[in-house]
């Protein structure tokens, strides 16, 4: 292997591991409120949220940036969320999942449920 190859697959390896911990970094840096409400959305993107390991760094980065702004600007955790926090984490969700496992998982349920339809009104 190659000086350039082991680069490589160092940058594969640490480069995700490095921005996740500078974003852990930036979040314990928030006032105490918003930390804990980005680290329960954190908890439940980490139990519930399916995303991929390609689109989870920016997912958290961007999280993180929306409080980071919220906390300058005063802004009440309430105002960011809204009435219900898990529609607005299914929402980042919703767009950081494009291609995963859950979006070909929906299609295929709405496929099965179309065909099933289709079939009884045939009938």
């Amino acid at each position: 292997m190659s000086d350039a190859d082991k680069g490589g697959l160092i940058a594969r390896v640490i480069g995700p591991k490095r921005r996740w911990w500078e974003y852990k970094a930036r979040v314990k840096k928030l006032p105490p409120k918003y930390r804990t409400a980005v680290e329960a959305i954190e908890r439940y993107l980490m139990h519930f949220g399916p995303v991929t390991a390609d689109n989870v760094n920016a997912l958290f980065e961007d999280v993180a940036d929306l409080f980071e702004r919220a906390a300058a600007d005063g802004t009440p955790i309430r105002e960011i969320v809204g009435d219900d926090p898990v529609e607005f984490v299914e929402a980042l969700v919703r767009n950081y999942s494009k291609g995963g496992y859950v979006d070909r998982e929906r299609a295929r349920l709405i496929h099965t449920i179309d065909d099933i339809e289709r079939e009884e009104k045939n009938r």
